[in-house]
């Protein structure tokens, strides 16, 4: 009984420190409050730290998205392993998503300019926070554009971009829609395209271009659409890495070859047979499309090899 009483203590202290380890965070931004979840490595003194960033639409903190059947939890196993190997990391959901879905934001509302400035915000609190060595920014898809524009803003240590494209939105756009529409619709695409990049609203939508033109989400379309990429990356003084998976379905290899191109002197890591959600998989449709419902999949080891080796570099 008495061995019993201690192994359940020794079980609580454990489960105590393991808590402690993990703790949620916010920040106070543009009229409301984000939230998120900052996890630390076992021991003491200085370690560093990589701001997560999700990407587009409604995926949240952890990698995961409602659109989808269930989660991946891609970017909680990426701060998961990252503390195992002595990093910190805070991972947040955006304005908009998951628990910082407040009232106060509509989709109307959003700009990719918004996103930016909040990354912005963390980096600088982490970057005053003395318990931190090294600021570094991972963005995961449309996050790597917001780590690029963010991280020249704050002026941190390191800059990740993963699985981010290499080419602005319409062209990305015009380039996965060009063989999917009849001509008709492709004509009208390039109208809405054409319009959206001046700055213009567009009323007239038909029906088989609604879910990607509705006029709520025209705003943030039209804010994206004032940002390429190259040249955010170019714009980077401070080293940075660029990885890419294989496997990625969604971003072709090609995308990182722009980045790379646009930054000489960036790293470039292609990760055998990862794709867009961070995860090892088979090249056919079935085994793809199960990895993003699939939390029992590990991330790829060696996307956590090249990240863990940069964001220590001296």
């Amino acid at each position: 009984m008495r061995f019993k009483l201690l192994l359940s203590l020794l079980i609580l202290s454990v489960s105590a420190q393991a808590h402690a380890a993990q703790r949620p965070v916010s920040l106070d931004v543009g009229g409301g409050t984000l939230y998120g979840t900052e996890l630390l490595p076992d021991g003491g003194g200085k370690v560093p730290v990589v701001l997560l960033h999700a990407g587009s639409g409604p995926t949240d903190r952890d990698g995961n998205s409602k659109l989808l059947p269930g989660p991946n939890d891609s970017l909680r196993m990426v701060a998961e392993a990252l503390a195992k190997r002595g990093i910190a990391s805070v991972r947040y959901d955006k304005r908009g998503i998951g628990a910082s879905a407040l009232p106060v934001w509509k989709e109307q509302d959003l700009r990719l300019d918004d996103y930016i400035g909040d990354a912005t915000a963390w980096l600088r609190k982490l970057r005053a926070d003395p318990r931190f060595s090294r600021v570094v920014m991972a963005g995961h898809s449309e996050g790597a554009q917001i780590a690029a524009e963010a991280c020249k803003q704050a002026a941190i240590d390191a800059c990740v971009l993963i699985a981010g494209a290499g080419h602005p939105l319409d062209e990305i756009l015009r380039d996965q829609l060009k063989s999917k529409l009849p001509p008709a619709l492709s004509d009208q695409n390039e109208r809405i395209l054409a319009a959206l990049k001046q700055g213009k609203p567009v009323d007239d939508v038909p029906q088989g271009l609604m879910m990607l033109y509705h006029p709520s989400v025209q705003p943030y379309l039209i804010s994206s659409l004032k940002h390429d990429p190259r040249t955010a990356i170019a714009a980077l003084a401070m080293p940075v890495l660029i990885l890419q998976g294989t496997s990625d379905i969604q971003v072709q290899t090609s995308e990182a070859q722009a980045l790379a191109a646009a930054a000489p002197r960036a790293r470039l890591v292609m990760v055998e047979g990862m794709n867009h959600v961070l995860k090892i998989v088979g090249s056919d449709e079935a085994s793809q499309m199960k990895s993003y419902s699939s939390p029992d999949l590990p991330v790829a080891p060696q996307l956590i090899d090249a990240l863990t080796g940069f964001v220590k570099a001296p």
